[in-house]
């Protein structure tokens, strides 16, 4: 059940990028919860091995080329999905950013206090 609820909190939070990046551009709520599950899909599986392959580079510099890893990755998504599009790299870079920012936020205010 919590999956569905990050899930669809994830697809908000796609939904609130583009009235912060002008060039991203999110048509309906169907859209938003199809990039979303592929967002994380692709997150899970495809970023990991990304990161490893590309790791020297990264070290040499300090972690920024996992931010254009991130972008390629979000504008890769906007090409899959129809309804959510993302006008270059940019804006890619930007949105990958802002969204990655309101998912850490939601996953923090989900976290199991528990712990």
């Amino acid at each position: 059940m919590m999956l569905l609820i990050r899930w669809a909190l994830g697809a908000l939070a796609l939904m609130i990028v583009p009235e912060i990046v002008s060039s991203i551009r999110v048509e309906s709520y169907l859209a938003a919860l199809a990039a979303a599950l592929l967002l994380g899909l692709v997150n899970a599986l495809i970023r990991p091995i990304l990161i490893l392959l590309t790791l020297p580079i990264t070290v040499l510099t300090l972690g920024i080329f996992a931010l254009v890893i991130n972008a390629l990755l979000f504008w890769g998504v906007s090409e899959l999905v129809t309804g959510f599009r993302v006008d270059g790299f940019w804006a890619a870079m930007w949105g990958a950013l802002v969204y990655g920012v309101l998912t850490w936020m939601i996953n923090l205010a989900l976290a199991d206090r528990k712990k």
